[in-house]
């Protein structure tokens, strides 16, 4: 064949594998278009069409830069409830900041939503049942319907929920940077009591009875019966405050989550949160998250009478009996959770 006829040749199969190369590109922008236009579609707990977050306004996108021009009531709340945790973390920097960096460990209690980008630091006695119950029909991807369904032991199986001290150090600073972060607060005495409450008079609570109850009992009570000691199953109010404030139990180890300060539980002086929900207004600073994340218009927050719940008038009852030494040692202990949550010194209070 001629040197021209083969030259010929080689251009023409340069020129098909180009138009082929041209023509998969061609494809793969079309792909990429459509994929844009026409989202994939995944189906709500509810049976609602929704689409993916991807594409879509974060809850940290509406938080910070709300589509509407006017900051609300709500937004403005906020915004003073973190100034008030940062100036408390500033002004206490010493007892506050006591460790510079955190482990993965302290991370525990914070649970991640990777659909809707939020983090929850979940605190024992503050509603954590029913956000957590929340936090299942939220990453359970049509699993649950409606919160209420989910069994409240069932919310407590660690399991069902992923959190942050699961993921690799790169991942928990991305999270951190990049995901809406909040928690829910509570009068630090009030949630005490109702920790108390819960844990020690309620007969069902053999494993809080074994592990904290015999120990309490044997170091508060003089006198006590081998049935007590054995059982630790009537321990008073008295001597769990002042199991509480004896340096020997802080240094043993840390508090059992359910009565451990929020400050220590969350690290708010470490960690920035965006949102500080409140126990006292429950309903509306729960709703206005999931507005943020963009469920509201079909997932509300739980809500029920409970008439068990401990009241502010409950509490200053239990305190009656605690000698004004033990109560102004255990306002030292919750101080740091007083002052950044903006709760004032209860009236009932004698502080030395």
């Amino acid at each position: 064949m001629k040197p021209a006829a083969l030259e010929v040749l080689r251009m023409s199969r340069i020129c098909r594998m180009v138009l082929a190369t041209c023509l998969g590109s061609f494809v793969l922008v079309i792909f990429y278009f459509q994929s844009m236009l026409h989202p994939v579609m995944r189906r709500n707990p509810f049976g609602m069409d929704i689409c993916c977050r991807k594409g879509s306004r974060s809850p940290l996108q509406e938080l910070y830069n709300p589509t509407q021009l006017e900051l609300s009531n709500t937004a403005i709340l906020h915004q003073i409830r973190r100034d008030q945790v940062t100036d408390t973390c500033r002004a206490n920097s010493v007892s506050s900041r006591k460790r510079r960096v955190l482990t993965p460990n302290d991370l525990k209690h914070l649970v991640v939503d990777e659909d809707h980008e939020m983090i929850y630091c979940y605190v024992p006695k503050v509603a954590c049942t029913n956000w957590k119950r929340v936090m299942m029909v939220l990453t359970g991807r049509g699993k649950y319907n409606d919160p209420m369904e989910i069994p409240a032991n069932e919310a407590h199986v660690s399991s069902n929920l992923k959190t942050l001290n699961q993921y690799s150090i790169p991942e928990i600073n991305h999270r951190l940077k990049n995901y809406m972060k909040f928690l829910f607060v509570r009068e630090p005495f009030e949630r005490l009591v109702s920790a108390y409450r819960n844990k020690f008079t309620q007969k069902y609570n053999t494993s809080f009875h074994k592990r904290y109850g015999t120990k309490i009992v044997r170091r508060q009570r003089k006198n006590a019966t081998q049935e007590a000691l054995r059982k630790g199953d009537d321990v008073k109010f008295e001597e769990f405050v002042a199991y509480l404030i004896d340096p020997h139990t802080q240094k043993e180890e840390p508090f059992n989550e359910h009565w451990q300060t929020v400050y220590s539980l969350c690290h708010p002086c470490h960690i920035h949160y965006d949102l500080i929900g409140k126990y006292e207004t429950l309903e509306e600073d729960s709703n206005y998250i999931l507005q943020l994340a963009g469920v509201g218009s079909y997932l509300k927050f739980p809500t029920y009478a409970k008439s068990t719940r401990t009241t502010d008038e409950m509490t200053t009852e239990f305190f009656q009996n605690i000698s004004s030494e033990h109560q102004t040692q255990l306002y030292e202990v919750y101080k740091l959770d007083f002052l950044m949550f903006n709760y004032s010194v209860p009236s009932y209070l004698k502080l030395e």
